[in-house]
């Protein structure tokens, strides 16, 4: 009875792996770069996209499917700030697109609970999206200064001190 919606469910926890190992490799790479903010930013979108396969999952197996925990893409190595969060950005604004398609098309299988799970999930998407575009803009904006700035903070706190005479 419920087979579209388990699809359509598993379509959307495939998309959401394929952020979540996209966004710790990102994490991975920043921490690295002693990026800390930019770090920080991916490692918690990270699980929150987490948090949403769990939602997803639940909602699956309510619905007695099984869930598929396949990504729907390989990882892209790339290392630099400005194109990482230039993917992110597109990510989420693919991510949006398909909750609002999977929800019109809960709406044709009449699975209410599932078409309010993805207009949730729209929601939170779009939350991730504004911030991945807020750094787009502050990179802009700022430059390669805005990047250096986070470096620089970094090795303040591995110095011990933070100065004071």
């Amino acid at each position: 009875m419920y087979e579209k919606s388990i699809a359509l469910l598993n379509e959307a926890v495939a998309d959401e792996l394929t952020a979540i190992h996209q966004y710790m490799y990102f994490h991975f790479h920043c921490d690295d770069q002693g990026l800390d903010l930019l770090a920080g930013m991916f490692r918690r979108t990270a699980i929150e996209e987490m948090m949403h396969v769990e939602r997803l999952a639940e909602r699956i197996l309510f619905l007695k499917g099984d869930v598929v925990m396949k990504a729907n893409q390989e990882v892209k190595s790339i290392n630099e700030p400005d194109q990482m969060l230039a993917m992110t950005a597109e990510l989420e604004e693919r991510a949006i697109k398909m909750y609002n398609r999977l929800a019109s098309q809960a709406r044709e299988v009449e699975d209410s609970n599932t078409r309010k799970l993805f207009e949730d999930l729209v929601s939170e998407e779009e939350g991730h999206y504004d911030q991945f575009d807020n750094e787009v803009e502050n990179l802009s904006k700022y430059g390669q200064q805005y990047l250096a700035l986070q470096s620089i903070d970094r090795m303040r706190g591995n110095m011990g001190g933070g100065g004071g005479a």
